[in-house]
């Protein structure tokens, strides 16, 4: 049996009755998003209307002044203090504000730490875990997704752009329903799970939610795939086993022009001979002292994405080198430019596998479709109504 806080255990199996998944795939209506989950909260204020929203606290209806909009939620040792404006409400262990219709809105302001102001949709509940106040934004799914595209997308991009990253997080969303079920949510808003900043300002992304409603991409199993993108893939796309080391049938890589003439298609960084050439012998024991493995370490050419700089039986991991020295990408080359310096020369920005996002910006105003976009990123795919998986499967 799973071990949930007895505070928190209650309203997320509400979750499992609206559907969230079993053996096979059934659409969940609502989500649970953790929101600020990177920061330890000890004070934030809501504003909504009391006449549509009603609270619930330790089980019980508590009565709120209808003329009164601010609420404030204050930490108390391992509960939470309730004012509405000036008045102390209580203090409690749980507190949900909550609307029959899930369209509507509240605001929320952090105090400690403070933040700017942001929109949800749906209903908001709270309790204490570890000393903060930990959030839960209850949400239909597609109104997260709609939140999801434009953290990811932006507010800037194509419709046909947010059909795609909208399919995308709802793909990633179902496939990791139960990511964090142990600790009473569905996922959490950050980028451990997908960016979530609540409700877009982008009116042209709930059209693309309703477009693509629905609709998630699974491979030839029919299992929803590991929706993975990156931000520019210099020109090729990895495979899924040169960077997470398993191999799947649909991150394979892909020659991709869209990307080269894009914003992040390229990078540099200098660095000091010497100091590449003692991190390469520190943390590789690569042979830098050999005449040969020298040369090679200062004059490496990436043509096409490697996974290795290697000389002879040497080899030294590409994700290492970027991950140690803070690189955009594994996607790079080397070459002297005066006597104790070298200068990385680098395509791409981020892992490389699956959808280049600014690359299919580009292939969206240019007039292809969400599915040309996904198919040319993602091999071996299908895009299916998520309510006809269960019907597939069971085939």
């Amino acid at each position: 049996m799973l071990k949930v806080k007895r505070k928190i255990v209650v309203p997320f199996l509400l979750a499992i009755v609206f559907g969230l998944f079993s053996s096979f795939f059934v659409p969940a209506e609502f989500v649970y998003i953790r929101i600020f989950a990177h920061l330890k909260l000890s004070e934030f204020e809501t504003m909504m209307s009391p006449r549509v929203y009603r609270v619930m606290a330790d089980g019980n209806s508590l009565e709120l002044n209808e003329d009164a909009f601010n609420f404030r939620f204050k930490l108390q040792n391992d509960s939470v203090s309730l004012y509405q404006g000036s008045k102390n409400l209580g203090t409690y262990a749980y507190v949900k504000f909550y609307t029959e219709d899930p369209l509507n809105e509240f605001k929320i302001k952090l105090i400690q730490p403070d933040r700017k102001i942001r929109t949800y949709q749906g209903n908001i509940s709270c309790t204490v875990v570890d000393g903060g106040i930990r959030i839960i934004n209850e949400i239909l799914l597609d109104n997260y997704i709609a939140g999801v595209t434009e953290a990811e997308a932006g507010s800037r991009s194509s419709l046909e752009f947010y059909k795609v990253q909208a399919i995308l997080a709802r793909t990633f969303a179902l496939a990791h329903i139960n990511k964090h079920v142990e600790e009473g949510f569905s996922l959490c808003d950050q980028v451990h799970c997908q960016a979530y900043f609540g409700k877009p300002r982008e009116m042209r992304i709930f059209s693309a939610i309703e477009a693509t409603k629905n609709k998630v991409v699974v491979d030839e199993n029919l299992n929803l795939i590991v929706a993975a993108f990156h931000s520019n893939s210099g020109g090729q796309t990895a495979n899924s086993e040169d960077v997470w080391g398993s191999k799947t049938t649909y991150l394979r890589s892909v020659n991709d022009s869209f990307s080269i003439a894009m914003p992040n298609a390229r990078w540099e960084r200098k660095m000091l001979t010497e100091d590449w050439l003692s991190y390469l012998k520190l943390k590789h024991n690569y042979p830098v002292e050999d005449p040969g493995a020298k040369e090679a370490a200062l004059n490496f050419r990436q043509d096409e994405r490697k996974i290795f700089l290697e000389m002879n039986e040497y080899k030294v991991p590409l994700k290492g080198v970027r991950q140690d020295l803070q690189l955009k990408s594994t996607f790079f080359s080397i070459h002297p430019i005066c006597k104790d310096s070298i200068l990385f020369t680098g395509k791409g920005y981020g892992h490389g596998l699956g959808m280049c996002q600014e690359g299919a910006m580009s292939m969206g105003k240019k007039g292809y479709t969400y599915e040309q976009i996904l198919n040319f990123y993602y091999q071996n795919i299908l895009l299916i109504d998520l309510h006809k998986l269960s019907f597939f499967k069971d085939e």
